[in-house]
This record gives structure tokens, sequence and C-alpha cells, in this order.
């Protein structure tokens, strides 16, 4: 659900105080009882941090709101967003970041390398104060978590060390190749599962690099 913004909220986001100010407001606009549910939010970016949408992609329970990274970035993908800013709040009032709330954090991140339109920020919030991923060096963390990397990008790293090692070529080739059979039916799994959810197929051709025409197979 697109959240409509009144003209003093089309601004340039610098900063998370800036971030946390509208989504302040924007959660204070729902009714008591919706407040106390979890809400999870996607903020779209021009190139100089204009804001261009915010997003409810999820609204859950008291303590969780379920997020798929493909509706997240189908929607940032559609409405040109060139960098996207992640915040959800937690009605309990607690601030710190739970096992969930990181998991989600770093596989945006890796669909953002995907498709080069990264994840800046992800605030945790309530209607007083909030929590900055970026601010408390808690997003570098996670940016270096291995746990979502892209086979492709395996691959990339795992030539790179091979070579380092002194590897011969048809050794090298010969890892690469059953690594990447066993991505290329991934990538066409998670392109049928798009296709599902209603995705376009140029779309789905962009995020996930396969040919217009074998997304239109699947």
């Amino acid at each position: 659900m697109t959240i409509e913004l009144n003209d003093e909220e089309k601004v340039r986001i610098l900063n998370s105080d800036d971030l946390f100010v509208i989504m302040r407001d924007i959660l204070l606009r729902e009714n008591k009882i919706d407040q106390d549910r979890e809400h999870f939010w996607v903020i779209g970016l021009a190139s100089n941090h204009r804001l261009l949408f915010i997003e409810l992609i999820s609204m859950g329970t008291v303590d969780k709101a379920l997020v798929e990274p493909m509706e997240v970035y189908s929607v940032a993908l559609q409405k040109r967003a060139v960098k996207i800013l992640l915040v959800h709040n937690h009605p309990s009032g607690e601030l710190k970041a739970s096992e969930a709330d990181k998991d989600i954090t770093i596989r945006l991140i890796q669909v953002g390398l995907i498709v080069n339109t990264p994840v800046l920020d992800h605030l945790i919030i309530t209607t007083n104060t909030y929590m900055s991923f970026a601010d408390t060096g808690l997003l570098e963390e996670l940016e270096k978590s291995r746990k979502y990397v892209p086979m492709y990008k395996q691959i990339e790293e795992l030539q790179r060390i091979a070579e380092e090692l002194g590897m011969k070529k048809g050794e090298i080739k010969g890892v690469k190749e059953g690594m990447k059979e066993g991505l290329k039916k991934g990538v066409e799994a998670v392109a049928q599962r798009m296709k599902e959810k209603g995705m376009s197929n140029d779309i789905i051709a962009e995020i996930t690099g396969l040919p217009l025409e074998v997304v239109g197979k699947l």
C-alpha cells in the first residue's frame, strides 16, 4: 500500500533523523489498534536522496511482520528508486534488532547488490524514538555476512581464489561448471516464483539476469 505524502514530506532524506520524523508521523496516523501491530515499510530515494515513495509492505502482529524480498524490490524497481531505506516499528518499545530483523536485512542487502539498488539504512522505530542500523554500525556488519551471497558471486570469488592458488584452468573450469548448473536451476526456480507473484517478465529478467525469452517460457 502506497502511503500518501504531503508536500512537507516530499523532501530529501539526508540522515536517520530526517527519516524518523516522517515515519513517526506516518505511524501516528494509524489508529491505536494498528499502532500496536508491526509495520514494515520500504522508502525509495532518487539519486539526490529525494523521497520518491513510501510503501507499506506488510502489517503483521504485535511482534512480527512477514516480508518477502521480491515484494520489496518489485516496488522499488517499478517506481525507479535508486536507493532504498527500510523501516519497521516495534510496538513493544524495544529497539534492539531481533535475529529475524537482521536476517531480512541481510537478504535485502544481497538482492540490492544484484539489482544495483542498495539498502542505505534500516530503522526500528517507536512513537518516541528509533534505532538506525547504519548509525550503530550494524548495517556495515550485516553487509559482510556471507549468508545469502548469490551463487554467481561465490563462483566469481572461487575463481579469484583458485587463480591466486595457482590452480590450472581446467581444474577451475570443472569446479565452476558444477556450481553453474546448480545456479541455473536455482535462478529459474526464483523466476518462476516471481511469475506466480504476478511480476512482469521485464522486471523478472532485470532482477535475475535471465534472457527475456527464457523468462517467457517458464
